[in-house]
């Protein structure tokens, strides 16, 4: 291969490396949150709280052991608190996914663009008139859509 054309010279970017120079520890921390709370360890984590709480303010232990008696007013109150900071982060994580797919899709660009500049670059070389190439995917694209919208049609 020739030196000149190394393609670990190339300035292509990853994804994966965009978005982790993005990422601060805040960052990881409300996804760790989000992760977590989506799990059925995290049901199972509350059922138990939950029942455990509520059978020691029915007295399972005895009247010492009441802290929240019924309606568990704190207990409501902690729930409420705990809904209010897991859709903050499930938001936050919302808006993560939003910018990594925003850096996704300039990526995908930025590959595109340079995959076109190189293929009208080989198609000179090889002596392609740009015309008739563009006239020929023209057609295959109006074909695709064609065959697209038949197919759409079919199962509607």
């Amino acid at each position: 291969m020739d030196p000149a054309l190394n393609p670990d010279d190339l300035p292509l970017r990853q994804e994966r490396v965009v978005f982790a120079r993005m990422r601060g520890t805040q960052d990881r921390v409300a996804d760790a949150i989000t992760a977590f709370a989506g799990t059925m360890l995290f049901v199972y984590i509350h059922a138990l709280w939950f029942a455990v709480w509520i059978a020691l303010n029915e007295g399972l232990l005895g009247q010492a052991g009441i802290f929240d008696p019924y309606p568990y007013g704190l207990l409501t109150m902690i729930v409420s608190l705990e809904a209010i900071f897991l859709s903050t982060f499930v938001m936050v994580s919302q808006n993560r996914q939003a910018t990594r797919e925003n850096v996704r899709a300039d990526l995908d660009f930025e590959t595109n663009l340079r995959s076109e500049v190189w293929s009208a670059h080989i198609g000179a070389a090889l002596g392609l008139d740009p015309r008739e190439v563009e006239q020929r995917v023209q057609e295959l694209l109006t074909e695709n859509h064609a065959k697209m919208n038949a197919g759409a049609q079919k199962t509607s």
